[in-house]
């Protein structure tokens, strides 16, 4: 199916061969509120119930002179009786032990929610047939296993499919060392992020092809391997898909709660921060507007947006703006004492993880900072817009209440940071830095460039440490939590509100921009030139945001 090839390496001892400990968060977990299945430690699938296994033994190390590109392969170890392995691990060599893999077994009783289990025969767990050999490595000696990896996929019965590969340092693996699982039972996977690449092998985790709060895809942990001696083969393995609908392993209000308390981060704004966030009824309090198309007097927007129209789209019809005079230069420095997080908590991964997504406010975004090699150049209007809604996103593990990663939000993008890369404040509290004027969010302090940092040009992103600071383990509002059932949160009126956030205002911002260009070296103009074609569109004119029900991670996975 794949093939196999060989390669001379050179020999190395690298990685000892010792049980690898894993990462741990600074403090201890606490004791959560009684719930359903939240960290119960085993999650129902459906008709499989699986745990998650993060105790792993050395199998082989791709053991590359640079030890930090290489990576490691490992299986799970400390399986509960009954339970079946369905693929190895794998992980870079420069990160610390962190990561997983489901086992599982057919659950003790079938969910109600599938109701053709019925007619369901089959057994949700099968043997494999056979294996394929994808993938073997040597030292170059003629004959030689030591130190060989090999790579073995599973050869699923009819109606059955693979979920991860194994690894030997020597023969095939018995059958009865890895299950397939029923086709039904499966969904859609995808390759995810490069581990390895060498030569004509490559390594990469995997990840449900379907995401978001909807989804039922469940990531299993497996890693997927392909030679390029078969161009295009599509990748050979599945991922599990939860099939209770009552998502037991989800956390109830109470168990909520003491997550964001437990793990609620702390928003560090820059010293030289001068627009903060505030409240949401700070700001309608404080004189916001509702302006109507075709009508030049704004009307006073209810502290809870009551009359703010609800639902339908984004058709240019409403928009909030600023009052005018003094009292929108006051407005527009926000409130940090009346600020808060926003909460949504939604499921992720099929109900195996909780993502609690925390959106704060600000009544106002400031003009950006051009960065040329050493000059810094403050734009006068671009970047700047009425109202900002920024978010980070906690990742935690349904099966204990772990905190997994965050996804720090940034402008148009994003990334999801590993628990093990952030800095902590308190206990298992991460700190979010926020940056200046623009309030895209970052794991540390810094300057980060959003543009070229090859060529250092690009906006900036100065972020810092100050007193400025918004703790959202005891500043936080639970306003979105659809999976527990209708009124059980009580959504916001403001929630609804579909429009811009602020006035659309185009401007003639090429005007500005080629006055900076004009004023710097010749040498530096085409490169300045060709980076203000890539901005984001949004730079060129002050126009509000949406609010955050609006946003497609309001339902859909966040990207990357």
């Amino acid at each position: 199916m794949f093939g196999c090839e060989c390669f001379y390496r050179k020999k190395m001892d690298l990685l000892p061969l010792s049980d690898p400990e894993p990462f741990s968060l600074p403090a201890p977990l606490p004791q959560w509120p009684h719930g359903q299945g939240f960290a119960s430690g085993k999650l129902n699938l459906g008709e499989l119930e699986v745990v998650k296994i993060s105790r792993f033994k050395f199998i082989w190390s791709s053991n590359l002179e640079d030890k930090k590109k290489g990576v490691t392969f490992y299986k799970p170890v400390g399986i509960p009786d009954g339970f079946y392995i369905l693929g190895h691990y794998c992980q870079s060599n420069d990160q610390p032990l962190r990561g997983f893999v489901l086992v599982a077994r057919e659950a003790p009783s079938k969910s109600e929610a599938t109701d053709f289990s019925t007619r369901v025969t089959s057994p949700a767990l099968r043997e494999p047939l056979d294996y394929t050999l994808a993938w073997k490595s040597n030292d170059g000696r003629e004959g030689s296993l030591e130190g060989c990896g090999f790579f073995w996929l599973p050869q699923p019965p009819e109606g059955y499919k693979s979920v991860g590969f194994l690894v030997t340092s020597s023969k095939k693996p018995k059958l009865d060392k890895v299950r397939c699982v029923r086709a039904d039972l499966t969904d859609r996977c995808e390759k995810y992020r490069v581990m390895h690449s060498e030569f004509s092998f490559r390594v990469w985790s995997t990840r449900p092809y379907h995401r978001g709060m909807l989804r039922r895809g469940v990531s299993v942990g497996t890693f997927s391997c392909i030679s390029d001696s078969i161009p295009g083969l599509e990748l050979p393995l599945s991922c599990l898909k939860n099939l209770d609908p009552s998502l037991h392993g989800m956390p109830n209000c109470d168990q909520i709660h003491a997550l964001i308390n437990h793990y609620g981060p702390t928003f560090f704004f820059h010293p030289d921060e001068i627009y903060l966030p505030s409240s949401v009824s700070w700001f309608f309090e404080n004189g916001a507007l509702l302006f109507r198309k075709g009508d030049s007097v704004g009307e006073p927007i209810d502290v809870g947006g009551s009359n703010l129209p609800s639902g339908g789209r984004n058709d240019g019809e409403f928009w909030i703006d600023l009052p005018s005079g003094d009292q929108r230069k006051t407005i527009k420095l926000g409130n940090l004492a009346s600020a808060k997080l926003y909460l949504h908590v939604k499921p992720a991964l099929g109900g195996t993880f909780t993502d609690i997504a925390l959106w704060i406010f600000c009544p106002f975004n400031g003009p950006a900072t051009l960065k040329v090699g050493i000059m810094n150049i403050a734009l006068n209007k671009i970047g700047q817009h009425v109202c900002d809604w920024e978010h980070v996103t906690l990742r935690i593990c349904n099966f204990a209440g772990e905190l997994w990663s965050i996804y720090f939000s940034q402008h148009s993008g994003g990334v999801w940071v590993n628990a093990y890369e952030l800095e902590y404040i308190q206990g298992n509290k991460a700190i979010i830095y926020s940056s200046r004027n623009g309030h895209a969010s970052f794991p540390h302090p810094g300057t980060y460039i959003q543009g070229s940092a090859k060529l250092g040009i690009g906006i900036r992103n100065d972020c810092a440490s100050s007193n400025f600071y918004v703790n959202s383990s005891n500043h936080y509002e639970l306003v979105a939590a659809e999976y527990l059932g209708d009124g059980i949160v009580a959504e916001p009126g403001w929630l609804q509100f579909m429009r811009k956030w602020g006035p659309t205002i185009v401007y003639d911002s090429r005007t500005e921009l080629d006055k900076i260009v004009h004023v710097l070296p010749v040498m530096l103009q085409s490169s300045v030139k060709n980076f203000f074609y890539k901005l984001p569109v949004e730079l060129y004119g002050e126009e509000g945001p949406t609010g955050p029900k609006e946003k497609n991670n309001w339902v859909d996975d966040e990207r990357g």
